[in-house]
């Protein structure tokens, strides 16, 4: 969340945040308006608190005098009855006024390009070969079905639909990605390796930003306070909830493999073709902790750790900035990268870089005490990107890498991890 200071002294930046975000400017007006509220009830109540204690004295005084008290008693248990009902009052602002702040998003960065929709993102950089192919180039459904890679009636039978069913080879493909995702990150890239719990509380999401508004998208248990996490992000962010890091150890860099569970309630009908939309998928996860001034610059580090497996996977993509409509809720700043799926005709997202300055901390309570020790405590600047979600990174190595017999091509990097050059028919 945005510091409430920040928003009373920079009304027009928040204002301007909104209206770019296509959001609703009347928040800011709420706001100031409530935050007035509070703080005169605030102011209220500790003169209330004040006078009683005034009166309190004179009662003491009038006993030590042998004087009638009963006047002062009725005064102090009428201001006791006033600060009661404030005190009422004050928790139901209070609650309003945590909930109003909740629903504020984080403002841009100013190289944010202002737009409507995801034809305004800009295009910042175009890497690989296209390859140019001597036959018409197959869908990853029909690949799949060549070597039975995977099965979505029985994981419909199972779930539901968009819930896919990787096997045989589909499945050895599935893990050898994730493998030699993580060692990337872990060995080469400097990240520590987590496996966190794939169910997290209310506090937890409600600290990365999913909650409250992001809440149809998520998977909830009935009758507990569980989500299934709909990214890494959520459990490895809050690993450090309600803590103070040292500014010795920062950044602290995570890498995290889990499955990834969204409804995406408001995206019903769009991509249902294959494993392009689906609810459940797996993502190595990268997560970032680390000193205000240098959280731009490791957003460029995220990016670039991000990229670098779709090199070595040899596969063409693009990185996007993204619009000001399509920045989420929680960022500060974001990119895309989209890979090239020629069988199905379009570009994928893989991947979302992103920096939240303070804003997940606040909400999370994560600082970090600064060298100086007479310095207080300040609040970090967390960072996540995918490095990479699959499984349209299943969708676009088969469909670049496939030959005109129907077998596909396993990049150099990933052979050790499949045991394999290549999948072809009778594989499995």
């Amino acid at each position: 969340m945005l510091d409430p200071k920040f928003i009373r002294e920079n009304a027009d930046a928040v204002r301007k945040a909104l209206k770019a975000r296509r959001d609703d400017t009347r928040l800011v007006e709420e706001f100031l308006e409530l935050d007035r509220s509070r703080k005169k009830m605030i102011q209220d109540v500790e003169d209330l608190k004040r006078q009683k204690n005034e009166s309190s004295k004179k009662i003491g005084e009038l006993i030590k005098k042998k004087a009638d008290v009963s006047g002062a008693k009725a005064e102090v248990n009428a201001l006791s009855e006033q600060i009661s009902r404030l005190d009422n009052d004050l928790k139901e602002v209070a609650g309003r006024y945590r909930r109003l702040l909740d629903t504020i998003p984080n403002v841009l960065h100013e190289s944010v390009p202002v737009g409507a929709a995801e034809e305004d993102n800009r295009l910042v950089r175009e890497a690989g070969e296209i390859p140019g192919f001597s036959f018409t180039p197959r869908d990853h459904l029909e690949l799949g079905q060549i070597h039975g890679l995977f099965d979505f009636e029985r994981g419909a039978k199972i779930t539901g639909s968009a819930f896919p069913l990787y096997i045989g080879a589909g499945a050895r493909l599935e893990r050898a990605l994730f493998n030699f995702m993580l060692d990337v990150h872990v060995k080469e890239h400097g990240y520590r390796e987590v496996f966190p719990p794939f169910l997290v509380n209310s506090a937890s999401m409600r600290g990365t930003g999913q909650l409250p508004k992001l809440e149809e998208d998520m998977y909830k248990l009935q009758d507990e306070d569980f989500f299934l996490i709909p990214t890494a992000e959520v459990p490895v962010t809050n690993m450090h909830a309600d803590e103070v890091l040292s500014e010795e150890e920062l950044p602290v860099c995570y890498t995290a493999y889990t499955p990834c569970f969204r409804r995406e309630a408001g995206s019903y009908g769009k991509d249902t073709k294959g494993l392009i939309r689906v609810h459940q998928f797996d993502k190595v996860e990268l997560v970032k902790f680390t000193r205000p001034e240098d959280s731009m610059e490791e957003l460029e580090k995220l990016l670039a750790d991000a990229e670098d497996i779709l090199k070595r996977l040899e596969l063409p993509y693009r990185v996007l900035a993204l619009c000001s409509a399509d920045v989420s809720f929680a960022a500060h700043k974001c990119y895309d990268i989209e890979l090239w799926a020629p069988g199905t005709g379009r570009w994928l997202e893989v991947s979302s870089c992103s920096v939240f300055t303070d804003f997940q901390a606040r909400r999370a309570n994560i600082k970090y005490q600064p060298v100086d020790r007479t310095q207080k405590p300040r609040y970090v600047h967390t960072l996540n990107g995918s490095g990479v979600a699959l499984a349209r990174l299943v969708i676009a190595l088969l469909e670049i890498h496939q030959n005109e017999n129907g077998s596909v091509t396993v990049p150099e990097a990933l052979r050790p991890y499949f045991g394999s050059d290549s999948i072809s028919a009778g594989m499995s």
